[in-house]
């Protein structure tokens, strides 16, 4: 379970990018001079041909430097869209055909509306109707989108939303049960009200939809796999944020002087770096799993949910560890740790929380009660 020279490189040309850049700049960089929006993207779509491994080393990057926070978002939407299996298939290479190229070169940002508050996978909280006058169902012209997401990813600086929605049956006397389908819609469509958080570098947002045109990609979409992706993703991003917290938390150590000594050389100081590198390490091993489970895709489910179950937990103990350690300026703009604490603790209640992950992940071993 180890990463090729190549993807090794590629995780340097990453951070030697990061340390050069800051702000705008880092996803223009990201997008011309590594193309990294487009590596899990199919080379029939304008992507690299790749797999989630190149990703997740880039995700790693990124997490520790808390840069480029629409990269999550729009990968996780070129994957769902990628996702997309539907009944017209004319109409979704159409749309994917349009819109993953766009994706992969940087030009268009976008995320994922899960229905529903961001941290819940549970059921769709936006409905889909057709307009027969206007088109057939399924044919990508008809649809409109009516409800609202929460705290949807990176929405204010989003071009495009693909998002999960009910779709009414339209069989015989509509007796068929109502699936759960794949849309696109364009940002220009949809009402987006940014939302304050703690972590100033997530940005999120309240996303509504009156009545929206919308294109359907899939009404059989794996939303099981997306969430997998999101989770294996996250998990990425958590583990690169916990080895800065830690660096940052080891260097302090050695600098800060205490009864005229440095406080890493007290044993009582020695053991929880100690613990906190165990952990990091720990969380490293189920990150890395659930990132080759996901380009093997064998028992993907079993690896996101205990990468994200575990990262989730590892980070934020790291983080509140880092803020101890560092004292009062840990708690001040003086010093950045406090934004890995904030970063940590969102991020735990992304695409699920620990405990349902637990849950999820008990029922897939087949050991819940």
């Amino acid at each position: 379970m180890r990463f090729d020279p190549e993807q090794e490189e590629l995780r340097r040309t990453v951070r030697t990018l990061l340390e050069r850049a800051a702000g705008g700049d880092v996803w223009r960089l990201l997008a011309e001079q590594v193309g990294a929006l487009g590596l899990a993207v199919p080379e029939e779509y304008g992507g690299a041909g790749f797999s989630v491994l190149e990703t997740h080393v880039v995700l790693e990057e990124l997490g520790a430097a808390l840069a480029a926070p629409g990269f999550l978002s729009t990968t996780l939407a070129a994957q769902a869209i990628l996702a997309g299996d539907s009944a017209a298939p004319d109409v979704e290479l159409a749309a994917k055909a349009e819109l993953l190229p766009r994706i992969a070169c940087g030009r268009t940002r976008a995320t994922v509306v899960w229905g529903g508050a961001v941290g819940t996978p549970g059921e769709a909280t936006v409905a889909a109707s057709a307009e027969i006058s206007a088109g057939t169902p399924g044919s990508g012209g008809g649809w409109r989108l009516t409800g609202a997401g929460e705290h949807v990813l990176d929405a204010g600086d989003s071009d495009l939303f693909v998002v999960r929605a009910r779709v009414p049956g339209h069989g015989e006397a509509g007796r068929q049960p109502a699936a759960t389908g794949l849309f696109v819609v364009a940002a220009a469509d949809a009402a987006v009200d940014v939302v304050e958080t703690v972590d100033p570098g997530r940005p999120q947002a309240r996303v509504e939809f009156e009545h929206s045109p919308a294109t359907l990609l899939s009404t059989q979409a794996p939303w099981d796999r997306i969430l997998d992706l999101a989770c294996v993703a996250l998990s990425a991003e958590q583990v690169g944020a916990a080895q800065r917290a830690f660096d940052l938390t080891l260097a302090y150590a050695k600098q800060r002087v205490q009864f005229g000594r440095p406080i890493g050389s007290f044993q009582a100081v020695k053991h929880r770096l100690a613990d906190m590198f165990a952990l990091l390490e720990s969380a490293r091993s189920a990150s890395y799993a659930a990132a080759f489970a996901a380009a093997s895709g064998h028992e993907l489910t079993v690896a996101a949910s205990r990468a994200k179950a575990y990262c989730s937990e590892a980070f934020s103990t790291i983080a509140g560890e880092a803020i101890q350690l560092h004292g009062g300026i840990g708690i001040t703009w003086e010093h950045p740790i406090h934004l890995y604490f904030k970063r940590a603790h969102v991020t735990s209640q992304l695409f699920g929380s620990p405990a349902w992950h637990r849950s999820r992940y008990a029922r897939a071993v087949g050991i819940a009660a």
